[in-house]
């Protein structure tokens, strides 16, 4: 049976373990929420420990249960902090592989060096992002690009190594952060460095290095405006991020040097290319120069073929200056500062538009050649056209060597000519080999040009002779040359015969040549004139001819002037190997006879009788049998005939001689001497003296 007693413990017993079993429930359902705050990642502030109050409080907990679930509130927020820590790392290793991607896609330095800053901007949360390279020949670093900053001077900053935090983080290679720039007095103040960074108002700053290997290229900085602690994963994360930047930065930048270096291998590849076929061109050219040179190609055939390639004019001039060759262009010669300054360099100098190069063998200067129209001339076509030069100077070279063998050999017949060596037919067919017929009259220089030396007056001689199919050289030491006569009848003069003649024809063209050499050598040239000769045999006396007039042209001070004997007067009379008395009078009393003759006057009688009368007129008056003014009548008209200066001493004296002769060559003149029939002596007709002269009259 049961007792009342033994109910109530019974009921005690019952309430007691329910309240052990509902402990039990709350501690455990307390345990769950605290899985469950973990799992949603609730905030730390909603994981409360169990209040240190009475069982009511705690939910019905026992003390026990109350301590343990503290302490299982405690783990789960050390759980929480874990699991956040982590969930921030892996975010940060997501963005860091992110920015790695984004990084590694990116080609250009200054796109990866933008995306780099603003990364770091998005990651830290901060006001200002900046990254600075090192200047390694300044010694410095500088500031290269910027996110979030205003101020421009704070954009172009540098810094010293050591210099404020950035140049403290370059210089050592290790991370720096403050949490007050102005105010922090580990770094090296400078005003530069200050005021920028006041400008921009900057309080915390955070830099580490961007590395490659032990090489520091620059900084990567992270900055706020407000006074605050960076930390430690804050610089992990920005060191992190320098990492991967600096590898980048040196990926953009040998892929920015691999992108260059292929564009200046292709431009190598180009201008190697166009090197070579401007080679090639002028190989090409100077192949086909030299092979017109080598197929006995001149001056001209090269010029052509030089204007052809270059597409321009062309001038080609001896050393002397003289024109050798003009192919399309109109073009004044080259000057001699322009030949000189491409003999001096070596190499061919523009002058007003006009190519000029000189053509040299080894230091001589053996000319030059011109390009015309081609202002525009690229170093390829001036290497072309300074090859052109050298096939010239080829050219030349041959010519000179045919004719220093051409003059040789023209010297020998002539030196042959001149001193009367034997077998004229031989002589003769030397001279036709050579292109030169004696068989046709031939005049006959001798040239002294005192102010040029001789191997230039024999030079110009030699290209005289070439182009008019004569000879020249040196014989006794005189530049003789030996010229087809122009006009045979006029040179030879009235009764000279076919020997060496004084006619008037040698002497205009001894003029003639004086002038033409004195202007190709810009000094005076004398030239003594003979001939015409005809036949080997005549040659030798008209040198000795020609050199007797060179030096009496000297000596009367006529340098720099030509003339035959026959223009000497009667010094030629008396300087002639084969006098031709005739031919003086002539000469000297032609005109005065021509009228005479052709009017039936006697102006020679009136003229004769005004030099016997010693140039009175009266007197010539009363000799005459008439009035003094038929005689002024007269003698004007003789002046017309004569010209202004036949009273001049020198040519009354040749009037007067030439009188004489001709009295007493006259064909009807009694006293003619050696039974020469005599004409009517003036002095019979008026009383003046008459006869053949005496040896005074010749004398005088």
């Amino acid at each position: 049976m049961v007792t009342s007693e033994d109910s109530e413990e019974s009921e005690d017993s019952e309430g007691s373990e329910g309240g052990e079993r509902s402990g039990d429930s709350s501690a455990l359902l307390r345990l769950r929420d605290l899985l469950d705050l973990l799992d949603r990642g609730a905030p730390a502030e909603q994981f409360t420990p169990p209040s240190p109050a009475g069982a009511t409080e705690r939910g019905g907990l026992s003390d026990a249960d109350a301590a343990v679930l503290a302490d299982a509130t405690r783990i789960a927020l050390r759980i929480r902090r874990t699991l956040s820590q982590h969930r921030r790392r892996e975010a940060e290793l997501a963005a860091l592989f992110d920015t790695a991607g984004d990084l590694a896609r990116l080609r250009e330095p200054d796109a990866v060096l933008g995306a780099i800053v603003h990364r770091a901007k998005l990651l830290l949360g901060t006001d200002v992002t900046y990254l600075s390279l090192n200047d390694e020949e300044a010694g410095d670093t500088y500031m290269r690009v910027t996110d979030g900053s205003v101020s421009a001077a704070f954009q172009q900053v540098r810094l010293g190594m050591g210099e404020g935090l950035g140049g403290l983080v370059a210089e050592t290679a290790r991370p720096y952060s403050t949490g007050d720039y102005r105010d922090d007095q580990r770094f090296r103040h400078t005003t530069k460095i200050d005021t920028a960074v006041t400008e921009e108002g900057l309080r915390a700053i955070l830099g580490v290095p961007l590395r490659l290997g032990t090489r520091v290229i620059g900084v990567l900085y992270a900055a706020d405006r407000t006074a605050r602690a960076f930390t430690p994963d804050e610089v992990a994360l920005l060191s992190s991020l320098a990492d991967h930047a600096a590898i980048a930065i040196d990926g953009a930048r040998l892929l920015d040097e691999t992108r260059t270096a292929l564009v200046d291998l292709n431009e190598a590849s180009r201008t190697i290319e166009a090197h070579s076929e401007a080679m090639r061109r002028a190989e090409d050219a100077h192949d086909r120069l030299t092979d017109l040179v080598l197929r006995g190609g001149d001056v001209t055939d090269v010029a052509t073929a030089i204007g052809t390639v270059l597409q321009g004019g062309t001038l080609v001039h001896d050393a002397e200056g003289a024109e050798l060759a003009r192919v399309g262009t109109g073009a004044g010669p080259p000057s001699v500062e322009a030949v000189a300054a491409s003999r001096a360099d070596g190499r061919a100098v523009s002058v007003r538009g006009t190519w000029v190069c000189a053509v040299l063998a080894g230091h001589e200067l053996l000319g030059s050649i011109a390009l015309t129209g081609r202002a525009d001339l690229d170093d390829a076509d001036r290497r072309l056209f300074e090859r052109a030069s050298l096939v010239t100077a080829l050219l030349l070279l041959l010519r000179r060597s045919v004719a220093e063998t051409e003059d040789r050999v023209r010297g020998e017949l002539l030196g042959d000519l001149l001193t009367r060596a034997a077998d004229p037919a031989g002589l003769s067919a030397r001279a036709l080999r050579l292109g030169v017929n004696l068989g046709r009259p031939h005049a006959v220089f001798v040239l002294h040009a005192g102010a040029v030396p001789r191997p230039r007056l024999l030079a110009a001689a030699a290209r005289l002779a070439q182009a008019r199919k004569g000879l020249a050289g040196l014989h006794h030491e005189d530049v003789v040359l030996v010229c087809p006569a122009e006009a045979p009848d006029a040179v030879r003069g009235p009764g000279t015969g076919t020997g060496t003649g004084t006619g008037t024809g040698t002497g205009p063209a001894a003029a003639s040549l004086a002038g033409e050499l004195g202007q190709v050598l810009a000094g005076p040239v004398t030239v003594g004139a003979a001939g015409p000769v005809t036949g080997p045999a005549e040659f030798a006396d008209a040198y000795a001819e020609a050199r007797r007039c060179r030096t009496a042209l000297r000596t009367l001070g006529r340098e720099g002037t030509g003339a035959a004997l026959s223009d000497l007067g009667f010094l030629g009379v008396l300087l002639g190997d084969q006098t031709d008395l005739g031919g003086y009078v002539h000469q000297t009393l032609g005109p005065v006879l021509a009228y005479d003759a052709k009017r039936g006057t006697d102006l020679i009688r009136t003229l004769r009788a005004y030099f016997d009368t010693g140039t009175s007129q009266s007197r010539a008056a009363e000799a005459l049998h008439v009035h003094v003014n038929t005689v002024v009548q007269r003698l004007e008209r003789i002046g017309s005939l004569l010209g202004r200066d036949w009273q001049r001493p020198e040519r009354a004296l040749e009037l007067q001689l030439a009188l004489r002769i001709h009295r007493v060559s006259a064909p009807d003149a009694p006293d003619a001497p050696h039974g020469k029939a005599g004409g009517k002596p003036d002095g019979d007709r008026d009383g003046g003296p008459a006869g053949a002269p005496g040896p005074g009259d010749f004398a005088a």
